[in-house]
């Protein structure tokens, strides 16, 4: 099961490699702005051990981002039980991926260790506010932290507003335990759609205002799809409620777009989101709009559609 979780992290990382700018930001209180170039490098990697041939081993990230300086990352992403087990694992992985890239000048050997997190899916009693490596070498101690997020502690306010999109496949683990209640209570089971309402809803924004593309946006609701049916598999009610809505938005994402490539002719961004302010507004007609945006009614009309989708 883990696996599937891991292979939608790594879908969305890859496929929507932008996403992972503000999870870096909100993690090591970085100040990224998302136009930096993202590198990303082979995740697997073979380990050497005295008792057993090489492993290979895959990673969930191994990337570059190129600020003012460049650097490296490593974030895994968890959806088990804490063990101790996983700073074994994360050690490795660190270790390997700065042997990979090691740099020998004479007999001098100089390492670079990636600023590693763990993405938590679910949170227990056991699961700890961060992680320690401690390292103790001839040449003396070096210690340093490896940072947890929690995406239980994330609230869809504190999501959009942090622009934690990539978290938003993983968000119906907030709702795990209460799927015995949304499978057999129809209220409850319509307030979680109504949550993910919301998320649609907010998504579409986010694309009208160019934040995401629609590329972007299909990858997430196709994601939170998959996440849905996937951890839901014991509850039929809330896989066809709130599974069919991200179907049904998969198809209304894909009619939107050909929508926007008609809208988007003739029509700068300015007037563009000028217009969807006086729209959200509602406090002017599509007359007085056009009028003072210096598009025609139809255009107008085309927007307030688009904006209500």
């Amino acid at each position: 099961m883990a696996n599937i979780y891991d292979g939608v992290f790594r879908t969305i990382l890859n496929d929507c490699s932008k996403l992972i700018i503000p999870i870096i930001n909100e993690i090591f209180g970085e100040t990224y702005t998302g136009k930096e170039e993202i590198r990303f490098f082979p995740n697997e990697h073979f380990l050497g051990r005295q008792d057993e041939a090489k492993k290979e081993r895959i990673t969930d990230t191994n990337f570059t981002i190129f600020g003012k300086i460049p650097k490296k990352y490593h974030i895994e992403c968890e959806s088990s039980l804490p063990d101790g087990k996983i700073a074994i694992r994360l050690f490795e992985y660190d270790a390997q991926i700065a042997l990979d890239e090691g740099e020998t000048t004479e007999e001098t050997l100089t390492v670079t260790f990636p600023n590693t997190a763990v993405l938590y899916l679910r949170t227990y009693k056991k699961t700890p506010d961060k992680m320690k490596y401690v390292i103790i070498t001839p040449g003396g101690t070096v210690d340093y932290d490896v940072p947890i997020m929690k995406v239980q502690a994330y609230s869809l306010d504190d999501i959009f507003q942090k622009r934690l999109l990539m978290l938003i496949p993983f968000y119906i683990f907030s709702h795990e335990k209460g799927f015995p209640e949304y499978n057999s209570n129809k209220q409850k089971l319509m307030e979680l759609k109504a949550e993910y309402q919301e998320i649609l809803e907010k998504l579409n924004e986010l694309e009208l205002l160019e934040v995401i593309g629609a590329f972007d946006k299909r990858t997430i609701i196709d994601l939170s799809g998959n996440v849905i049916q996937e951890i839901a598999q014991k509850y039929e009610n809330v896989q066809k409620g709130v599974g069919d809505m991200m179907r049904g938005a998969l198809i209304e994402t894909s009619a939107r777009t050909i929508l926007n490539q008609g809208i988007n002719q003739g029509i700068s961004q300015s007037q563009r989101e000028t217009t969807l302010r006086m729209l959200k507004r509602g406090k002017m007609t599509i007359e007085e709009i056009a009028e003072d945006t210096g598009l025609n009614v139809t255009e107008v009309e085309r927007l307030a559609r688009l904006q209500t989708m």
